[in-house]
C-alpha cells in the first residue's frame, strides 16, 4: 500500500511538521478517499513522509479534532463522513470539537484531583508537606517578578498526587497534564489567572496542613472548577 500511494505525497518541510503533515492526509482524503476508507497505519505514514511516528499521530489528532477522521478500536483510523459544516468552516467545527474534548478532561480532573487531595491531607509527610510549601514560596515569587508560574502549577499537583501514595495515579496525571498542556498555558496568560491559581493552591495546602481531608477535598475542586470557568471562557 506504501509504494503505491507514494505518488500522493511530497517530502515534508522540517518546521511545523505535524501541521504539513496533516495538510497532506487532508489532500488525501478529500481527492482519494471515501467514508468508511482506512487510512495507512502510521508506521507506513512515516515511511511515505518521511518524518516521526509521533508526528503522524499529531496530525491525525487534529484531523479528528476537525472531524475528517475517527479511531475505530481493532479497525485502524477511518475515514468519516464529511458533513457540509466542517468543510465551510472547518475553523469553527475543530474548535467545537477541542472544547469538548478539553471540558471532559477538566471533568476528568474533577473527578480524580479531590479525592487526591483528600488523601494527600491524610498521608502526606512533614517532608512532603515542607516541599508543597516551598513550590508556592516559588510560585509567589516568580509571580511577583512577572514570570510564569506554569512549571510550579503542575509541580504542586504532582506533589499531592505524590503525597497520596499512589504512584499509578502519579502517571495518570502527568499523561492529563500533558494532553491540557497548551490550554493551561493559554489560561495562566489570562489577567489574574496566576493571582487565582496561587491563592486557590494555598487553601489546598492549608487543608492539608490540618489533616483536613473533607476540606482538602472542597478546596482542590474549587480550584479546578475555577481553572474550568477561565478555560472555556476562552473558547
Amino acid at each position: 500500500m506504501a509504494l503505491a500511494l507514494k505518488s500522493d505525497f511530497e517530502f515534508v518541510r522540517k518546521n511545523k511538521v505535524y501541521e504539513e503533515v496533516a495538510r497532506q492526509i487532508e489532500r488525501l482524503i478529500l481527492k482519494k478517499l471515501k467514508p468508511g476508507d482506512k487510512l495507512p497505519s502510521e508506521r507506513e505514514l512515516a515511511e511515505l513522509l518521511q518524518v516521526s511516528r509521533s508526528s503522524i499521530r499529531d496530525a491525525i489528532r487534529g484531523l479528528e479534532l476537525m472531524g475528517l477522521v475517527e479511531p475505530r478500536q481493532g479497525a485502524g483510523t477511518i475515514v468519516r463522513e464529511i458533513s457540509p459544516d466542517s468543510l465551510v468552516n472547518p475553523f469553527t467545527h475543530a474548535l467545537k470539537r477541542k472544547q469538548a474534548m478539553v471540558g471532559e478532561l477538566l471533568d476528568f480532573r474533577k473527578m480524580l484531583e479531590p479525592p487526591l487531595a483528600a488523601r494527600a491531607a491524610t498521608h502526606a509527610s512533614p517532608d512532603e508537606i515542607s516541599e508543597m510549601e516551598d513550590i508556592l514560596h516559588r510560585q509567589q515569587v516568580k509571580l511577583s517578578r512577572g514570570e510564569t508560574t506554569i512549571g510550579e502549577d503542575a509541580e504542586f499537583h504532582y506533589s499531592i498526587a505524590l503525597a497520596s501514595g499512589n504512584s499509578v495515579v502519579l502517571k495518570v496525571l502527568d499523561i492529563l497534564m500533558d494532553l491540557l498542556r497548551d490550554t493551561r498555558e493559554r489560561s495562566m496568560q489570562v489577567e489574574g489567572r496566576p493571582e487565582k491559581s496561587l491563592a486557590g493552591h494555598r487553601r489546598i495546602l492549608a487543608a492539608i496542613k490540618r489533616h483536613d481531608a473533607e476540606s482538602a477535598k472542597a478546596a482542590m475542586r474549587r480550584h479546578i472548577e475555577d481553572v474550568e470557568e477561565i478555560v472555556l471562557d476562552e473558547f
